[in-house]
């Protein structure tokens, strides 16, 4: 299995809302309340940018999620596997984890986490169903979302293609 350069990391892919939950509905629901207290990003030294590849990680006061998304429609949630203080090894890049690197992040740390919301995409595409992990706040929301084969960020509110499920 592919580690993504990133010792002890062991991806879990799952498609679809129904594994999602399945899977880590009670985790999910148990991140509500925490404040959001770390964020990082695998930045590639090189170019001065997000390595989109790489898992996000956010941490609520000690517990660590790990988001992740391949192909058209896997997501990974890994549970505090990922030490950021160790190095990154990729072939042919000079990556590291870089702490809270957008003003988006950083205007949410320190926030309590409101709800944790799984976005359907519902566009008509190769992507149809795929699942995106938004966490949303009282000033803002952070959402990892499948890039195609990659992560995305995003800071609005869900558009039109994406159908919003609130974990319970």
């Amino acid at each position: 299995m592919f580690d993504f350069g990133i010792e002890g990391y062991r991806p879990q892919w799952l498609s679809g809302r129904g594994e999602v939950l399945r899977e880590h509905r009670r985790r999910l629901r148990a991140l509500c309340g925490r404040p959001l207290t770390g964020f990082w990003m695998a930045w590639d030294l090189d170019d001065d940018e997000w390595f989109c590849d790489c898992p996000v990680l956010l941490d609520f006061a000690g517990e660590q999620v790990e988001v992740n998304h391949h192909e058209f429609d896997e997501v990974s949630l890994t549970w505090s596997t990922i030490d950021p203080g160790r190095s990154l090894r990729w072939a042919g890049f000079d990556l590291q984890w870089r702490s809270e690197p957008l003003p988006e992040v950083q205007a949410l740390c320190g926030l309590p986490l409101q709800r944790v919301e799984l976005l359907g995409w519902m566009g008509k595409d190769a992507a149809h169903g795929a699942v995106d992990v938004s966490f949303v706040f009282p000033d803002g929301r952070v959402s990892v979302f499948n890039a195609l084969d990659e992560n995305g960020l995003d800071f609005a509110r869900p558009s039109a293609e994406q159908h919003p499920y609130t974990v319970h």
